[in-house]
């Protein structure tokens, strides 16, 4: 017992000295903004520093990227008070808000005004695949999907691609490997894999622009349901005043202004392929979170190792969390 305290009191010590303290969480001396890995970080931190640089000004607090290798990085960041305000995807704002307690409040727009963007497979331009040729699922093929975390490279395509034709991924590709979006359309036009999924905007903007040549050798033969954009998430704990002027920033950058200064910030929001932001919160997830269950339950459905008995259950509950996520979405409408 005498050791078992002094396990406990030694644990309280260590989580005491590793969590922040509480006028520190609130506010922060330097605000850390958390940046997804679509694409190499010394590219993004060249893209996203304008912005950034403005943001400080407006907010009057220093604030300094956070870029992570993967979705997961971000995700956790958050979680242990390492980045304050984060651009999320869909998915990966659902396991924020799950697992950190996000609090959506803007959302992106596209850089051409666009509220939403697509999941797209594309295959190298001379590879002769077409959709159904490729979900022959004859396991030939190299396949590149997204991150676990992304919406537009994982939970989309498995949704509208793999659940919907009742197919695995593993069982019907040669290899399958996630990477970022950047990674796979590139992969994709080298011919390191035969056909890819990544988001519209990865492909239609930020290859195109950045490297036309890779551009050049692909081919899109899918499209998915268009996708919301984007959400931006702080740290439930922010002082609310700090919250305010980050709404504030967020919401009139790009709209207020003389026309130069509206014109400036509209170039910089171009460099992140994005337009002005629009006000938002954790309803925007609604839909995902539904999709994420109609994904689950066309997976249990369309899987031979359970018996009807235990899909019939499995299902049951699934209906059961769909209902209730109807529910809170009627009870608290996004708009």
């Amino acid at each position: 017992m005498k050791t078992l305290a002094h396990l406990v009191t030694a644990t309280a010590i260590s989580a005491v000295l590793a969590t922040p303290a509480i006028a520190e969480r609130e506010n922060p001396d330097t605000l850390f903004f958390g940046i997804l890995s679509t694409e190499s970080s010394s590219a993004q931190r060249e893209k996203w520093g304008p912005f950034l640089e403005d943001m400080e000004v407006s907010i009057g607090v220093p604030v300094e990227p956070f870029f992570a290798s993967d979705y997961a990085g971000v995700i956790e960041g958050m979680r242990f008070d390492k980045v304050d305000v984060v651009w999320y995807g869909n998915k990966s704002a659902m396991v924020a808000v799950d697992r950190a307690g996000a609090e959506i409040f803007a959302q992106t727009t596209e850089s051409t005004g666009d509220q939403g963007y697509w999941s797209v497979m594309v295959t190298h331009k001379d590879s002769g695949l077409t959709y159904d040729d490729v979900m022959t699922c004859d396991q030939t093929l190299d396949f590149g999907i997204g991150d676990p975390n992304s919406t537009s490279g994982f939970l989309v395509p498995s949704t509208f691609i793999f659940a919907q034709e009742g197919v695995n991924p593993n069982d019907c590709f040669k290899t399958v490997r996630n990477a970022n979006h950047e990674t796979n359309l590139i992969s994709a036009a080298t011919k390191q894999v035969d056909a890819a999924v990544a988001s519209s905007t990865g492909m239609y903007s930020r290859l195109k622009n950045a490297n036309p040549e890779m551009f050049a050798e692909l081919k899109e033969i899918w499209r998915s349901p268009l996708i919301a954009s984007d959400p931006m998430a702080w740290r439930p704990e922010l002082n609310e005043d700090l919250k305010a002027k980050l709404l504030y920033f967020f919401m009139t950058y790009g709209r207020l202004g003389t026309d130069e200064e509206v014109k400036a910030a509209r170039d910089k929001l171009a460099l992140i392929d994005m337009g002005p932001f629009i006000p938002s919160s954790n309803a925007q997830l609604w839909p995902f979170y539904e999709m994420d269950q109609i994904r689950e339950r066309m997976s249990i459905e369309g899987d031979e190792t359970f018996s009807e008995e235990e899909k019939a259950e499995k299902v049951e509950a699934i209906n059961a969390r769909i209902e209730e996520i109807q529910a809170a979405a009627e009870a608290r409408p996004r708009k």
